[in-house]
């Protein structure tokens, strides 16, 4: 047994035990069956007001199993770090907020597997209502708008910060375009799973030449690397582009992509 099930075990009888909580669920990799030992665990917590008023995060996951530190991310979820590294997020609500998750994209499990708790059968329905996929705009032309247009945006962008010196801001600007370029190849491959983390098993699930592409468009943050990942990046898109420019009926910039390759080798050739 992974050390991550059995923390998930303490996790739901600990959810079972508080009288406030009202619902909870499990989400991500174990909730859909694709986690192995580098997984983590990832609940919503919903409590009657009263008793979240009174929940510390980093007391109730501490019950759990003891934690090296924890803190708030980003998404105001509470993240702790349990032993061997193991993260757990949990987000720690209230009831009313039960029906925000209907604007979740997808679910991403069956709902049996996600429950948790749901003592007045309040979440159970909201989650069902939902689709447990999400299907991305594969057949829609708006895809090379959606996915396409900002990969050259970032791409020129980057171009100029390493012109400008700013390798740093060069780098960010490439790992937004390599995103996008990610989103091109799982079009262009038709290979629309974990699509809204699609990064996730892109070795799996993508060519073995789509993989080595993308694996040349990263880089170091020094202009040399970065020129070299942005020439990388522009063959492998401008490639991608061609494949979904013919399904869809929308030309793609290939003025744009020669104007920005000479740039490129200019540049090199001045280095």
């Amino acid at each position: 047994m992974l050390f991550q099930e059995e923390l998930i075990a303490r996790v739901r009888e600990a959810c079972s035990a508080d009288d406030g909580l009202d619902a909870a669920l499990m989400y991500g990799s174990f909730a859909a069956g694709e986690a192995d030992q580098h997984s983590d665990i990832e609940f919503w917590l919903f409590f009657t007001p009263e008793r979240r008023v009174e929940v510390d995060p980093g007391s109730w996951c501490g019950s759990i199993a003891p934690i090296s530190y924890g803190l708030l991310n980003e998404f105001g979820s509470f993240v702790a770090f349990f032993p061997g590294l193991v993260r757990g997020e949990f987000h720690f609500a209230t009831v009313d907020e039960i029906t925000s998750v209907a604007d979740w994209p997808a679910r991403g499990a069956a709902v049996e597997r996600m429950l948790v708790v749901d003592r007045r059968g309040v979440l159970e329905p909201v989650l069902r209502a939902m689709p447990e996929r999400y299907v991305p705009p594969v057949d829609s032309p708006q895809a090379v708008a959606e996915y396409c247009d900002p990969f050259v945006n970032w791409l020129v962008l980057a171009y100029h910060l390493v012109g400008r010196g700013e390798n740093l801001r060069a780098w960010d600007a490439l790992g937004q375009a390599q995103r996008h370029l990610v989103w091109m190849a799982r079009l262009a491959e038709r290979s629309t799973a974990h699509w809204l983390t699609p990064e996730r098993g892109a070795e799996r699930e993508l060519s073995a030449a789509s993989v080595a592409e993308l694996c040349a468009a990263t880089s170091a943050a020094s202009s040399e690397a970065l020129l070299e990942a942005l020439r990388a990046a522009l063959r492998l898109g401008h490639r991608l582009w061609l494949v979904l420019a013919d399904r869809y009926d929308r030309p793609a910039p290939t003025a744009l992509f020669a104007q920005l390759a000479s740039a490129l080798d200019d540049r090199a050739a001045d280095r």
